[in-house]
């Protein structure tokens, strides 16, 4: 009979390669999936953390944008990468929230597929004009459309992003249509708001604030409850007379399923200490973006309720992908 002496012995013995696995860890360079264009608020974010951590892990970080469907082709990389401990990417309300709710045949599953570590940030998407337009108002927008049903077109970095559904919700809520004109990415859809060829724009502060700020675009109304402190002088939707879109643009951080505990909970305390360091907040700030406070199971529960609500409004607006 085993005394209780020899079960520690081989319990600790049992647990040896795991430890030694974990401090191990990494092995080799970290590849973090972008899984939208460079420039856009998840590029902006996730390469900011990168840089933040620098050599902290002994190994280089490598960002890779592997932009498309609204999200979801870079998210399908890291949910085909269960084992790969080496895989990360900045999740979102596109490719963890709207999409796999929006499309049908979506490849992956938001929840299972993936180890969610830690939300990163929020910020608002604002309904914008070029600054030469003579609509000053999102009323005068609504009016416009109005009057020229199907002629109002508005622009958005993708199908399935949180701005183009903000987009949709307005336009439900205001009864009238607004025709969406998806891009791959926010560069060239901002590009033909300056150039006339929209006459608006749903765009994510963080990637849109240099254009607010210089004076080329003119921000209508931001997306969530409360106005943002980069735009202080624009109101939200529902000040601006539209109290049921409310939408918060979120990117989160996560991983391959099956990761070790021990590794996700490194990644967990590692995103934390740099979401809280006063470089990042700058940064962060700077840009428009709240940085996240919600750990690995505050992150996932926000995944799951986005999820619900987003299936339930999809479902009652018949919204459905360009």
């Amino acid at each position: 009979m085993l005394s209780r002496r020899h079960l520690l012995v081989a319990g600790a013995a049992a647990a040896a390669p795991n430890i030694a696995r974990a401090q191990a860890w990494p092995s080799k360079p970290i590849r973090w999936i972008v899984n939208f264009p460079p420039a856009g608020a998840a590029d902006i974010l996730s390469r900011t953390l990168a840089e933040y951590f620098g050599s902290k892990f002994g190994q280089p970080i490598v960002v890779e944008n592997k932009p498309g469907a609204g999200g979801l082709l870079g998210a399908d990389i890291v949910a085909k990468g269960r084992g790969d401990t080496h895989l990360v990417m900045m999740s979102s309300a596109a490719s963890h929230g709207i999409g796999p709710v929006l499309y049908k045949d979506v490849p992956y599953d938001p929840l299972a597929d993936f180890t969610h570590i830690h939300l990163v940030g929020t910020f608002p998407t604002v309904l914008a004009v070029n600054a030469s337009s003579p609509i000053t108002s999102v009323k005068e927008l609504i009016e416009l459309a109005r009057a020229k049903p199907g002629e109002v077109t508005y622009g958005s970095g993708g199908n399935g992003t949180m701005n183009h559904l903000t987009g949709q919700v307005l336009a439900r809520v205001a009864g009238v249509p607004l025709t969406h004109i998806p891009y791959r990415g926010s560069a060239p859809a901002m590009n033909d708001l300056l150039g006339g060829q929209i006459v608006a724009l749903m765009e994510s502060l963080p990637t849109a604030i240099g254009y607010f700020t210089s004076g080329r675009m003119r921000a209508l109304a931001v997306g969530e409850d409360q106005r943002s402190p980069s735009l202080p002088d624009t109101p939200t939707f529902r000040e601006a007379g539209f109290p049921d879109v409310v939408t918060t643009n979120w990117f989160g951080f996560s991983t391959v399923a099956g990761l070790s505990p021990e590794i996700a909970k490194r990644w967990e305390t590692e995103i934390a200490s740099a979401l809280q360091s006063a470089e990042v907040k700058e940064k962060f700030g700077r840009i428009g973006v709240r940085p996240g406070t919600l750990g690995a199971e505050g992150y996932t529960g926000l995944i799951k309720s986005e999820l619900a609500r987003w299936r339930e409004v999809i479902k009652a607006g018949n919204i459905k992908a360009d």
